[in-house]
């Protein structure tokens, strides 16, 4: 096992809370605002976020046609932060760390504003996301705060989705996931990459894309206990060696795909976009809502990620992606097969 059960538990546990967030945040639909038009109320465009606003898909051949779009943009982003970090250009790195944080907990919060039964100005409704998204974000990036880091981790990878979810379908996400975890396996097991830049993250930037827990072992715990009691009794100032600190990391993408796939599950079945070839069969599939379904993708992906996590050796680096993805396969298996059943 990699760490012990309480930091695994408390992974885990992020994890999931931040999977069911993405859904609140997907059920919010903040591209879109109902207007009367005609005397009827319609869902039109959200004008307060046309500066995000993913484009519009309406075919099926539209989806294919961006997809190769959307790999040369994740291409481009991994190349850049590969090379930003090799030259270690830290003041550009954190200023787009800042950026893409502030954007993401931008989105995050106004999709709360619009769940909570509160009516908010349309003026206000987007100063106040900004308000609290800045100085967080600051405070992420600039002052490197444990609690600050880890909370706001659980809302930057549900406003990260939304803005991929709409120009995603089934097939586009299965194709898309299978390929991060190829990828996931190339950069941990054989080039290493992966291993160079979230070190270099943590001990050059003092940032990590993801979730990050420092503990320390049993035995460490006790030598701590043992040299506070020595300070106590002494009066002359000790000196000591450094404390070994263990740290537990899960990565932003880890995070973030199990989230797109349940937002696509939501998206195909709240606009009826069933592929027309698949028709009869993704009916039972999704099911009335896709809820069931994007609630067994979670499942899925926390069941993946757990097995890796019970199964895998201290001082090794694994990729989490084809763990998470086959747990997410597992997932919309079953609920296919339930689909049927019931």
């Amino acid at each position: 096992m990699k760490h012990n059960i309480k930091i695994t538990i408390i992974l885990l546990s992020m994890f999931i809370i931040t999977q069911f967030i993405g859904l609140a945040v997907f059920n919010a639909d903040v591209f879109h605002i109902e207007q009367e038009v005609n005397g009827t109320i319609q869902k039109v465009s959200n004008p307060h976020l046309y500066w995000i606003q993913p484009p519009e898909v309406q075919e099926d051949n539209d989806f294919f046609g961006m997809f190769p779009s959307l790999l040369i943009a994740f291409i481009i982003a991994i190349v850049l932060l590969f090379l930003l970090s090799k030259f270690e250009l830290k003041f550009i790195l954190k200023g787009w760390f800042f950026l893409i944080i502030c954007i993401a907990l931008f989105l995050a919060i106004y999709a709360f504003e619009k769940i909570i039964p509160i009516k908010i100005d349309s003026t206000w409704a987007v100063i106040i996301p900004a308000l609290i998204a800045i100085p967080l974000a600051f405070i992420k990036v600039f002052k490197q705060n444990f609690l600050v880091h880890n909370i706001t981790e659980l809302f930057i990878y549900p406003g990260i989705a939304i803005v991929f979810v709409p120009i995603l379908n089934f097939w586009t996400i299965i194709i898309l996931l299978v390929l991060i975890s190829i990828y996931d396996i190339w950069a941990v097991w054989h080039s290493g990459i992966m291993q160079k830049m979230a070190k270099y993250q943590i001990n050059k930037l003092k940032i990590f894309g993801g979730f990050f827990v420092p503990y320390v072992s049993k035995k460490m715990r006790e030598k701590i206990k043992k040299l506070k009691a020595i300070v106590k009794k002494s009066k002359k100032k000790q000196k000591f060696k450094k404390i070994k600190v263990n740290i537990a990391m899960l990565g932003g993408g880890d995070i973030v795909f199990p989230i797109i796939t349940s937002g696509v599950i939501l998206n195909i079945a709240k606009n009826n976009k069933f592929p027309e070839f698949l028709s009869n069969l993704a009916r039972p599939l999704f099911g009335i809502s896709g809820l069931t379904t994007a609630l067994f993708i979670i499942f899925g992906a926390t069941l993946g990620l757990t097995y890796l996590f019970f199964f895998s050796e201290k001082k090794k680096f694994y990729p989490a992606m084809p763990f998470i993805t086959g747990g997410i396969f597992i997932g919309l298996l079953l609920s296919y097969v339930l689909g049927f059943l019931f």
